[in-house]
């Protein structure tokens, strides 16, 4: 008899990768072409983990305008070699390599591997950007899946992506298997919530004084370095 799987599912940004600055490179860009005036430092912020569509109507983008927004920002974003490489001073990169890996991550990730878990990504990023992300960090080789939004923007919500990577990973729960979400932000666990999960929030993120708790993040894990002790702290309580 096959033995139930206890996933773990991975946001990517503000959970594995320091992807912030790049992310609000390509914000600024898109808001400067459709001639709409650039959200403040503290708005700004709020861009890293919802669906970029979601933001940019939240600050003020018009619907006439969005789709071409959303085309800017994609085309810096994933495409356009104009930003400076904070991990090789003097090379050119797109907006997705304006990032860094956390330190420690490799490690937290080869321990929940050694300890029988099944790593997937998940992430309301695009799936066509998340995957050359990971791979330019090899988060391939450390990890089961990785699953993101649509292009199409028919799955945007990390409600709908979460539904998605469970369903393509075969997450039978009434055979045994169980899962958990890992993220940094209150659309991580509010996803996860309506899809009958729990969130281990990750306090090195960016998520805002208390967000995670105030949604409801299981808990909250302040060190990268303790991730996947918490982790197996979750599994094994529940059993």
């Amino acid at each position: 008899m096959t033995e139930p799987r206890r996933v773990v599912l991975l946001d990517l940004d503000g959970t594995l990768t320091e992807s912030g600055p790049g992310i609000i490179k390509c914000v600024i860009k898109a808001f400067e072409a459709v001639d709409v005036p650039v959200p403040n430092d503290e708005a700004l912020q709020r861009f890293i983990g919802p669906a970029i569509i979601d933001s940019m109507k939240l600050n003020g983008i018009p619907p006439q305008k969005l789709d071409e927004a959303v085309r800017v920002y994609r085309h810096f974003y994933g495409d356009a070699n104009v930003f400076d490489d904070p991990n090789e001073p003097g090379r050119k990169v797109p907006g997705r390599l304006v990032n860094s890996m956390y330190e420690g991550i490799p490690e937290q990730l080869r321990k929940m591997r050694e300890m029988g878990y099944y790593l997937a990504v998940c992430t309301a990023k695009p799936e066509y950007q998340a995957i050359p992300i990971c791979e330019h960090f090899h988060l391939t080789d450390l990890v089961d899946g990785i699953y993101g939004a649509s292009k199409d923007n028919s799955r945007i919500t990390k409600e709908a992506v979460i539904t998605y990577a469970l369903d393509r990973i075969g997450v039978d729960r009434n055979t045994g298997d169980r899962a958990l979400m890992v993220g940094d932000r209150w659309t991580d666990v509010d996803g996860a919530k309506l899809n009958g999960l729990d969130c281990l929030g990750c306090g090195w993120g960016y998520a805002e004084p208390n967000e995670l708790r105030e949604h409801g993040a299981y808990r909250v894990v302040p060190f990268v370095s303790e991730l996947a002790d918490a982790v197996n702290d979750y599994f094994t309580e529940r059993q």
